[in-house]
């Protein structure tokens, strides 16, 4: 069960981008052009903090396990892909960190495609390079295809629309099945939150002015479709240690608000929506799981 490392480092990188943009709102300000300090610093916090990362998880991660020569695996078919979904939020928001960090340097929109909207993919490949390297795991292609994936999601609107007008959300909410198996779901809640796929939904939030061009509409509404399971208490559906597994797809119909859209003069205020967008606001949603049954919640995270 590899995808809960992931998750852990994207939000490490996300939070970091608070404490580094921290500071009084001129600070914050975007440079209207390039500004070599800035650049500098973004530049070399975050190889130093990739590097830092990478050799942790090196020593206190896949030490504790024996090494191998490289080796794949096709887990494609693990966990209803919900780790793969993992992947791509996390390839995808590692990008739009290293392209925002980038921007607020004062970077080219080129470079910062280039060197930041790529920095999901380029870090989550040497992890996976890792995991090739362990007995424990191997090297999986399909999480390379996925950690492409929200790469391009990232690079692809940038270049078509020169904005996000599809953010890819996270949201998660407790579930009676990590109790069966604390061990590889998570005991509590900082546990489950990054373990247990059963409570994890991932999101495509689109927002509806983007595309209507209409006044009607708050310009921050977005209309949400997730991604959800359920049931399972391992990766393999056909695992004989627990045949009772009711695994279910879920599919949701939601709103959302994207709030970077809201308006602020305060760049400080800027900064911590832009953080916090990767979580789904929660609303009302319906549900549609592969056993034809749909249910309606007032509320869902």
């Amino acid at each position: 069960m590899k995808w809960h490392r992931y998750h852990i480092i994207c939000f490490l990188f996300i939070s970091f981008s608070v404490s580094s943009q921290s500071g009084i709102n001129s600070f914050l300000k975007r440079s209207d052009s390039l500004n070599k300090q800035r650049r500098n610093t973004v530049v070399i916090t975050e190889a130093s903090l990739a590097t830092i990362t990478l050799v942790s998880l090196d020593q206190l991660w896949y030490s504790d396990y024996p090494r191998s020569s490289f080796k794949t695996i096709n887990d494609s078919n693990e966990w209803l892909q919900m780790d793969k979904l993992g992947h791509v939020f996390s390839s995808y928001q590692l990008g739009r960190l290293g392209a925002n960090t980038l921007n607020w340097a004062g970077v080219s929109q080129k470079d910062q495609l280039l060197y930041g909207g790529t920095l999901g993919l380029g870090f989550l490949t040497a992890v996976e390079i890792f995991d090739g390297f362990s007995q424990e795991w191997g090297f999986s292609w399909s999480d390379m295809a996925a950690n492409a994936a929200g790469t391009g999601l990232y690079i692809g609107q940038e270049l078509l629309w020169e904005e996000q007008r599809i953010l890819l959300k996270y949201s998660f909410h407790r579930t009676r099945f990590a109790q069966k198996r604390p061990d590889i779901l998570g005991n509590g809640l900082a546990e489950e939150f990054l373990k247990d796929y059963n409570g994890q939904t991932y999101w495509l939030s689109a927002n509806v002015n983007s595309f209507l061009k209409t006044g009607s509409i708050p310009n921050w509404l977005n209309l949400a479709l997730g991604y959800g399971a359920e049931g399972m208490l391992t990766g393999d559906a056909n695992d004989p240690l627990f045949p009772d597994q009711n695994r279910t797809r879920q599919f949701y119909l939601s709103l959302d608000v994207d709030l970077t859209r809201i308006r602020t003069n305060s760049n400080v205020l800027k900064t911590i929506f832009s953080v916090f967008n990767v979580i789904k606001i929660p609303f009302p949603a319906l549900e549609f799981n592969n056993r034809g049954r749909v249910k309606w919640h007032y509320i869902y995270f």
